[in-house]
Order: C-alpha cells, then sequence, then structure tokens
C-alpha cells in the first residue's frame, strides 16, 4: 500500500503477505508508533460475526502477550479494525523460514538440523505449559527460524479460541489432522501431552520427509493411530540414530501418560538420541508400556529400549549391637558412715541360723585355740631338733680340732727328730 491509504488500526502499514491459511492471512507491516517492522495476523472476516470467538480470541491473545521467552514469537496488539470489521494480532516478526517452508525446500533435513529445530521448540512449549498455556496447534508452519537460526513458536492461543466455534469448522479442521493426537480425534480436551505429540510427528517429518500416519481424514487419522505405532524413523532414514529414532516414537505413543513428562524432558531426550543415547531403558519401558509401541520398535534395539530396569538392593538396616549398662561405682568395703536402713536390708537379706549366737562364738573360740596351741607345739620340737644338731656340729667340731692339733704336734716332733 502506498503512504497515503488509510493505516489498518490507524497505526500499522500493511505490505506484502507473509503466508494465509484458513483462519486468517498474515502480512508484513510497519508500525508507525514504534517504527519497526511487526507481522499482523488478519483473521477471516466470517470470524468477526462470532461474538463467542471473539471472547475467547481476546482472552487467549491477552494470555499470549504474558508469554515473553526466546523460543516463542512475541504479541504485541489485538483488536479489532473498525474500518474493515476484521480481528487481527500483531506479532513479532521473524525474517527467515518456517518449518514448511524448510520442508518444501530441502526435504528431509540432516538429523542435527531437525532435532535443534524440535529441541528449541520444546523450550518455548515447557515455557508456557509451565505458564498454563496449551499451544493446540503445532505444526511445521508456526515454527518460525530467523536467520541467525532462532526458532520461535507462533499462534498460541488462537487454536483454543477457535475449538468450540462451528463457524471455524466450515471448510477447514480445527488444527492439521496429521498433528492431532490420538485423544483430539476422539474429542477429549487437549493438555501438554497433545503439543508433545504434536511435536514428535514434526520431528518425524524433519528426519524422515514424511508424515508418520497419512491419514486424508480425522476418521483415517483415528484408525491408523489405533492400529499401532508408525515406522521407526531410523527405517525409513538410515541417517537417523536408532537412539533418537527411539526418542521421537515415544513422543508418538497413544496416551498422554506413555509419553514424556515434559518438554523439556523430550528435549533432552531428543539431544540425547542423537549422540546415540537412549531416553533410558527403564525409562522406554515405563513410558510405552505393553502396547503396540514396544511391539513397533526395531528387534535390535527392542533388547536395549525394553530391558528390564536393574532393581537397587533395598538397604539392610544396621545391627546395632545392645549397649551395656555402665558398671556401678566401686565403693570402699567399710562405709565410714553405717547405713541403717542397708544394715537393716542386709540383715534381712542374710538366712537366719537356728544356733545361739553365743554357743556358736564359743565353738569358734575354741577352734582358734587348738590351731594356736597346735603351732606352738611344732615350734618347740622344731627348736629343739634345731639345738641339738647345732650342739653336736660343735662337738664334731671340737673332735676335729683336737685331732688336728695331735697330728701337727707328731709332725713337728718328727722334724726336731730329724734335724739332729
Amino acid at each position: 500500500m502506498t503512504p497515503t491509504d488509510q493505516l489498518f488500526a490507524d497505526r500499522y502499514q500493511l505490505d506484502r503477505s507473509l503466508g494465509t491459511g484458513g483462519m486468517s492471512t498474515v502480512r508484513l507491516a510497519f508500525d508507525t508508533r514504534l517504527e519497526r517492522h511487526v507481522a499482523v495476523k488478519v483473521l477471516a472476516e466470517h470470524l468477526a460475526h462470532d461474538s463467542g470467538f471473539v471472547a475467547r480470541f481476546r482472552r487467549e491473545a491477552l494470555a499470549a502477550a504474558r508469554l515473553v521467552h526466546p523460543n516463542i514469537v512475541q504479541v504485541y496488539d489485538f483488536g479489532l479494525d473498525q474500518a474493515t470489521g476484521r480481528q487481527y494480532i500483531v506479532m513479532e516478526h521473524v525474517d527467515g523460514l518456517s518449518g514448511a517452508e524448510l520442508l518444501r525446500e530441502h526435504g528431509a533435513l540432516a538429523p542435527d538440523e531437525a532435532v535443534e529445530i524440535a529441541a528449541q521448540a520444546c523450550r518455548g512449549l515447557h515455557y508456557a505449559h509451565r505458564n498454563g498455556v496449551i499451544h493446540r496447534d503445532v505444526k511445521p508452519g508456526n515454527l518460525l527460524r530467523d536467520h541467525e537460526r532462532q526458532v520461535k513458536l507462533a499462534d498460541f492461543g488462537i487454536a483454543k479460541a477457535a475449538e468450540q466455534s462451528d463457524i471455524t469448522k466450515v471448510g477447514s479442521v480445527l488444527g492439521t489432522a496429521a498433528y492431532l493426537s490420538p485423544e483430539q480425534t476422539r474429542g477429549e480436551p487437549a493438555g501438554p501431552g497433545s503439543d508433545l505429540y504434536a511435536l514428535g510427528v514434526v520431528a518425524y517429518q524433519l528426519l524422515t520427509g514424511r508424515l508418520p500416519y497419512e491419514g486424508n481424514s480425522l476418521p483415517e487419522l483415528a484408525r491408523q493411530q489405533e492400529a499401532g505405532m508408525p515406522v521407526p524413523p531410523d527405517r525409513v532414514s538410515p541417517a537417523v540414530p536408532p537412539a533418537l529414532s527411539t526418542a521421537v516414537l515415544r513422543a508418538l505413543a497413544p496416551t498422554p501418560q506413555e509419553r514424556y513428562a515434559s518438554a523439556a524432558e523430550m528435549e533432552q531426550a531428543l539431544r540425547g538420541g542423537l549422540r546415540g543415547t537412549a531416553p533410558g531403558d527403564a525409562d522406554a519401558t515405563v513410558a510405552l508400556g505393553d502396547t503396540d509401541a514396544t511391539r513397533a520398535l526395531d528387534p535390535t534395539m527392542a533388547t536395549s529400549a525394553m530391558a528390564a530396569p536393574r532393581r537397587r538392593q533395598p538397604l539392610q538396616p544396621v545391627r546395632e549391637e545392645p549397649r551395656r549398662a555402665p558398671l556401678p561405682e566401686r565403693r570402699p568395703a567399710r562405709e565410714p558412715v553405717a547405713d541403717p536402713s542397708r544394715s537393716r536390708r542386709r540383715a534381712a537379706a542374710e538366712p537366719i541360723s537356728d544356733s545361739p549366737p553365743g554357743k556358736w562364738r564359743g565353738f569358734k573360740l575354741f577352734f582358734w585355740l587348738i590351731v594356736v596351741l597346735a603351732l606352738a607345739a611344732g615350734g618347740v620340737m622344731a627348736y629343739e631338733a634345731f639345738s641339738e644338731q647345732t650342739r653336736r656340729a660343735v662337738q664334731t667340731g671340737e673332735e676335729i680340732r683336737g685331732d688336728v692339733q695331735q697330728a701337727v704336734d707328731q709332725l713337728r716332733a718328727l722334724l726336731e727328730s730329724n734335724i739332729r
């Protein structure tokens, strides 16, 4: 449009079209107030006549505007253009290509490139889910990658605003059928697990260049989903590591309980699968369970993906030895002060004798007297024996001395006689 044309919503100068869908048309625009390029999504004209949709659209657009994250397209403004009667929403302009455009130009992407796109989308979903916002329309066209390879999720909240409107179902299906989770095809409300399923379909498509299920309608899609898991991505494209194929299949599990607990967990599994690390034997077994999902895995992968988890042995309680009571403090045999109560207790504990105390005491004195007399007699007898031995030894010594003196005298006389 030319500068002389009327501004859209008295503020935005509309430029070329960036894309067209069943519910809206996205156009590049210039914000004349803030002087920056933005993307203006102009909703279909017939939606303005649905008062219920308008109320839900405003509520969800406000919730989406509160999401500020590097991997989410920022919502700047929304409202009604009085001149055209069209509802619009103003978003951050991402200068780059969408996932749908990448698939059209290149087909299947290299595993590292596909994982990087899906992993960044996981970050945006994790932030939105923690803030209570469900996307409900995750598909390649809503994944935008700029020239710096930053991936951003677009169109938060619009699917929820339109899901109860009958007008939006004329000529279009709410959410592209191929990316709807099994619970959504059954008419159940969408939750965080539904977004993870849709992102799993996107990851499958980025890795293989094809959809896991080729259904042309919701009933046909539902029948294929109920029939079992799709062909593993590594069988479609040999470039896909088997561990990464297992990680993608877990996101496509039939029920939300069998999928990842959060988008952050899914990001970790995808990056680990690219490095050749499976999500985990125990986690994969719990996540897929006894369903067709386990039977659809590659037999070479089934052994590692479905192996029984190693159970930790329960810790044995440590047996504590019974503590011995401390020994009582040793007291002197005789206490300086007698305790009358203790004497009474001791007397009560001693056995009672039938003999009178005086008679027993006299018997003991008589016994000890005999012992003393016996010892004294023994001592006297020993003394006499010792004295007798002493007398004999003295007498013997005198006799010996007499004999020696006589011999000396005889020898002396003999010597004197010889000398003469």
